[in-house]
């Protein structure tokens, strides 16, 4: 139980940290791609889509 509870506890605190950080002004650059990603363009392969883009 003590560690469930100290579990939350450090959420809340990171919580309370990030909600006090000012904005970002800019929005952050892409990557380049990576050398497999090269060889599937060079090749017109289609990119299979990454599970983080999937919801956007």
């Amino acid at each position: 139980m003590a560690h469930i509870q100290h579990v939350l506890m450090a959420i809340a605190v990171n919580i309370e940290r990030l909600s006090g950080l000012p904005p970002a002004e800019e929005a952050p650059t892409s990557r380049r791609p990576t050398a497999f990603q090269d060889y599937l363009d060079q090749r017109a392969i289609p990119r299979p889509k990454s599970w983080r883009t999937l919801g956007s």
